[in-house]
């Protein structure tokens, strides 16, 4: 297993357990992150904007991760504890050995094994 995808399963770990400070100490201090709903979120604003109690969250399933050099994407499938899932995809760039920006592509919402319609 690469330092990169060491780094990755951590910081699910620590995210898994609301361990705000491991997170934290993970994300360089220049640390950027994007999703469909966050544009560029410098590291307060993530705090501030996308972090709340993790309790909702009954696990995650790292279905791959690809790491090429400084660069790694993850797939994994969220299991929420009330029986909703879904599934992400996330673009980690690592610097100075930490995580400097995470890109998010959210996946269709799921249900009992399969893709939930989505409103249009």
């Amino acid at each position: 297993m690469s330092n990169h995808e060491r780094q990755i399963r951590d910081l699910f770990a620590a995210y898994l357990g609301n361990d705000r400070q491991r997170v934290a100490d993970a994300l360089a201090d220049d640390f950027r992150f994007t999703s469909p709903f966050d544009d560029d979120l410098d590291k307060a604003a993530y705090f501030e904007r996308c972090w709340r109690d993790t309790g909702w969250i009954a696990r995650h399933d790292i279905e791959r991760i690809f790491v090429q050099g400084d660069e790694a994407f993850v797939t994994y499938l969220c299991l929420a504890t009330d029986g909703r899932s879904f599934r992400n995809t996330e673009f980690f760039t690592f610097a100075g050995g930490k995580v400097r920006r995470i890109d998010v592509y959210f996946g269709a919402a799921r249900r009992d094994g399969r893709f939930l319609p989505q409103a249009r």
